[in-house]
């Protein structure tokens, strides 16, 4: 059973992990360095870019004949 495609390529991936990281490392820093609730647009960011991350895992692991019935 082959695995199906995603789409995203390995370096999108790749920078898609890394400003993950840099987000959700970055709003509890600004949440502890300032005085507005600014941070949670970071945390926001956060989530949707591992809502995208979700999404390519989901199409990564489908059977590629799962994906051709649709």
């Amino acid at each position: 059973m082959q695995q199906g495609s995603s789409f995203l390529t390995p370096r999108q991936r790749r920078l898609t992990w890394l400003g993950f990281l840099l987000a959700a490392v970055q709003a509890p820093v600004a949440a502890k360095l300032v005085d507005d609730s600014s941070w949670l647009f970071s945390l926001v960011v956060a989530l949707m870019i591992a809502t995208v991350i979700i999404a390519d895992d989901g199409m990564r692991r489908r059977p590629a004949d799962a994906r051709s019935s649709d």
